[in-house]
């Protein structure tokens, strides 16, 4: 594993080329990976790039700007928009990568970049295939769900209040990425889940279980429900968890169906959760293995 930089929007983001043991001659492909919520690149997605290293495909992991190793300020700021464009330079950088062929890009995102990458195939022809787990499809009706009537009010009111006091000029207010406590209010309203970043974190040391207030209000404003009817050309997986109620694998299933690609795939690992792809090496393996043999037969 190499450690590169690459220019995003003026901000020097960081990532870790993985390569195969054996070259190819006429050029690699590349699958470029970026992560959910609060994510660095040391969690979880090693684990993948290595699946796709064993079948002789290269793999670039990067920080998004405003997280890990990567530059931007305000520190722990989640724009999706933003979080795209920093994908679109890593496939421009990926590109020019020695020993890579152009033409064999692949993406790859699980959670919030899950839904990251349909867009990314919906609206950058330079990708071939796209894997997408777990993905979050339509933020507003998924944290709606997730969190409840009462809960999603004071969600609401949090990031109201926050806005308002940054026009009064206050700093950023920033909102736990799982509940800390009991009853705490927090962007992803999941205790077990809070657990299990605490077990993640050892993978990788720079994560930091909390973003911008500003960032749930974008999150509110996600959508990438639209750009399923425009996946006409690139090859697309979608790996769903059977009994997800994080990411609501019932939207991801809507959106999929929407897809006009002939070249689409379902993939449902039964008997597991949006947790389990992280913690069970198991089901995070199998889910690899899935999108691995997906890249290797369309790149």
């Amino acid at each position: 594993m190499e450690h590169v930089t690459f220019a995003s929007d003026g901000l020097k983001v960081s990532a870790d080329l993985y390569l195969p043991e054996k070259p190819d001659a006429g050029g690699l492909p590349i699958i470029v990976q970026g992560g959910g919520w609060c994510y660095v690149k040391e969690i979880v997605q090693p684990s993948f790039a290595r699946e796709f290293n064993s079948r002789g495909m290269a793999a670039l992991v990067f920080d998004y700007r405003y997280m890990g190793e990567s530059e931007g300020e305000p520190r722990q700021r989640i724009n999706p928009w933003d979080q795209i464009e920093d994908y679109k330079n890593a496939v421009s950088f990926a590109q020019q990568i020695d020993g890579i062929d152009p033409e064999r890009i692949g993406v790859w995102g699980i959670s919030y970049s899950g839904g990251h990458v349909l867009q990314l195939a919906a609206t950058d022809r330079r990708i071939k295939a796209a894997s997408s787990v777990v993905p979050v499809i339509n933020g507003y009706e998924n944290l709606r769900l997730a969190h409840g009537t009462i809960s999603f009010r004071e969600l609401l009111g949090a990031v109201e209040a926050d806005r308002s006091a940054q026009f009064n000029g206050a700093d950023p207010g920033y909102l736990d990425h799982n509940p800390q406590q009991p009853q705490g209010l927090s962007t992803w309203p999941f205790p077990t889940s809070a657990d299990m970043f605490r077990e993640l974190v050892l993978e990788g040391p720079n994560y930091v279980g909390k973003a911008t207030a500003r960032s749930t209000e974008w999150l509110l404003e996600y959508n990438v429900r639209p750009y399923a009817d425009r996946i006409d050309r690139c090859a697309t997986l979608m790996v769903l968890a059977e009994g997800d109620d994080h990411t609501h694998w019932d939207l991801a299933l809507d959106a999929y169906r929407a897809i006009p690609c002939r070249d689409k795939q379902l993939e449902i690992i039964r008997r597991s959760t949006h947790q389990t792809i992280y913690k069970d090496r198991h089901r995070r393996d199998e889910a690899a293995a899935l999108c691995a043999h997906w890249f290797a037969l369309h790149l």
